[in-house]
């Protein structure tokens, strides 16, 4: 690049989707500061077009992404199941053979862990025996 090229492009002025990327990021660092770091590029947009701002979700990825802005994960997933036992699994006696000629040939049970446990046990072929 050429000496002059480049001092003509040093003194152009600052483009106007510079100007606005500059409010608009600030506007995105203060709902990020407000959020805890939570707001992520869906949500930040709403806030943003809720103050007022008309910005798209791809403007608010590109300013956020730029800038190092990432949203933190409050909650992590956690793993309820104990798969590091030594008891065996259940006999499948039915093997998927479902159908019943008479009442009380076949039945199924199901436990439900709530705030009560209930039990109920089924009949295949018939109605429900206990609740």
């Amino acid at each position: 690049m050429s000496e002059r090229g480049y001092r003509s492009w040093r003194s152009h002025p600052i483009s106007q989707q510079a100007r606005t990327d500059t409010a608009v990021l600030a506007h995105i660092r203060e709902q990020y500061r407000l959020s805890l770091g939570s707001y992520g590029r869906p949500r930040m947009t709403m806030e943003l077009k809720e103050a007022g701002l008309d910005v798209g979700e791809r403007r608010v990825r590109r300013l956020m992404r730029t800038n190092g802005i990432r949203p933190v994960r409050t909650r992590r997933h956690k793993v309820t199941t104990d798969s590091n036992h030594h008891l065996g699994v259940a006999a499948n006696w039915l093997d998927g053979d479902f159908a019943a000629v008479e009442a009380n040939q076949k039945r199924v049970g199901s436990i439900l862990l709530s705030f009560s446990i209930s039990t109920v046990a089924v009949s295949l072929a018939g109605r429900p025996v206990t609740a």
